[in-house]
């Protein structure tokens, strides 16, 4: 039985169901006459009602804005937003939630145009408006994406023209600071251009939307073809495709490629969008989709070189999405440094088999592969969560420097600058 907006004027006991016509004969007489009165007020007009509710053992069931919604009671009690309840000067709850009643039900329930009002047992009030009830609800959440992106391949990315920022522009303004963002967060990749090919410079670039995330390669790398570290791209070596810092428990979010010297050939970076090769996995072969999003995996790295020892171990699956709305958040793809595969049966293992190499094959598809020449006083940002990255073999001597950023910091600036992050 749905209870319209004028119906939540009274309180209705949660064991009705069926029509407001109907007169339960344990409802004493006076409150079987208001509620026919309401149903005749139901039926004459019904065109200007745009919420409907109903009361369950449990939970309350809210229509509105053409979606339907259901709430937990002791959710609805434990968002409530009054003031002794949320302080909203530090944006933080004040209740305790642990203190709630896990049996709570609403004693009275009513609707206005905008607001939900929930009167509890203790005589305690919550308001909420619609809007964000729709906003807030799972299934509000399930309709919306947590992070705008536009997918793209090589001809894709060229077509849109995607321009660089100035540095200075970058550096001096919030204009020059947002446009890049919002490029950022779009493609997963952005350049900045005209910029000081030092380290220092480099450093301060990357400090304008971000923390610095300080790892075993330190605050700020510099590298050459020395192989100082135990990894390959410390080489001349081509270097496919790939994430960086699998073997991380979190993968680290950004990273700062620049290219402050070459002397010679070749070199150039490849990019490729596995968002966009994830997203043709999904379209034809959705099963080995999911597969690849539930298979946990161990990434390890083990570094005896000089005077650095390490032994990093991260786990977790090629694809990473929220669970409520099946969008894909993190890609962690790094055939060099993935571990022997023991965590799953065999027969697991090579349908996990199946569905890698049908990724893999996207990510190679050559017209995903997008090649740049890095150049001193060109700055690359890249999304490591989605972009992969990878090189083409070089001659003679190359100079990168770069470091990786904090994501939480970088998504924290972009917010600020009023873009959805």
């Amino acid at each position: 039985m749905w209870c319209r907006r004028l119906a939540c004027l009274f309180k209705v006991p949660c064991r009705l169901r069926g029509s407001t016509r109907h007169h339960s004969p344990w409802l004493p007489r006076d409150r079987r006459s208001v509620l026919a009165a309401v149903a005749r007020w139901y039926h004459t007009a019904p065109e200007s009602l745009k919420c409907a509710w109903q009361l369950h053992g449990d939970h309350l069931e809210l229509r509105y804005a053409n979606t339907l919604m259901r709430f937990d009671f002791v959710w609805l009690r434990d968002h409530c937003r009054s003031a002794s309840c949320y302080n909203t000067k530090t944006n933080q709850r004040s209740l305790d939630t642990a203190s709630v009643d896990l049996g709570i039900k609403p004693k009275a329930v009513r609707v206005d145009e905008t607001t939900l009002f929930l009167t509890w047992p203790d005589g305690h009030v919550t308001r909420y408006g619609l809007e964000w009830l729709v906003k807030n609800s799972y299934e509000g959440q399930k309709q919306q994406v947590m992070h705008p992106r536009i997918l793209w391949n090589a001809e894709i990315y060229r077509q849109a023209q995607v321009p660089s920022v100035d540095c200075r522009s970058f550096l001096e303004t919030d204009e020059g600071l947002k446009e890049f963002l919002q490029n950022f967060l779009l493609y997963g990749i952005a350049f900045v251009e005209n910029v000081t090919p030092t380290k220092e410079d480099t450093e301060i670039l990357a400090e304008r939307i971000s923390l610095i995330r300080e790892t075993i390669y330190g605050r700020m790398w510099y590298f050459t073809s020395d192989f100082s570290r135990g990894d390959t791209a410390y080489t001349k070596l081509a270097l496919d495709r790939h994430t960086d810092t699998t073997y991380f428990q979190e993968p680290c979010g950004i990273q700062v490629f620049h290219c402050l010297k070459h002397e010679g050939t070749g070199g150039r970076t490849l990019l490729v969008d596995g968002f966009y090769a994830a997203e043709q996995v999904l379209r034809q072969a959705p099963d080995q989709f999911e597969l690849l999003s539930k298979v946990p995996l161990k990434h390890e790295y083990v570094e005896n070189v000089g005077d650095c020892h390490n032994h990093m171990i991260g786990v977790g699956p090629v694809l990473n999405v929220y669970p409520w709305n099946n969008e894909l958040y993190l890609i962690r793809y790094n055939n060099y440094d993935r571990a022997v595969i023991n965590t799953v049966p065999y027969d697991v293992v090579h349908r996990w088999y199946t569905a890698h190499r049908t990724l893999t094959a996207e990510l190679r598809r050559p017209e995903n592969e997008l090649w740049v020449k890095l150049k001193p006083g060109k700055a690359l940002f890249v999304d490591n969560w989605r972009v992969l990255h990878g090189r083409e073999a070089f001659t003679g001597y190359r100079q990168l420097c770069g470091c990786y950023l904090t994501r939480d910091d970088v998504l924290n600036t972009a917010r600020l600058l009023g873009l959805q992050a």
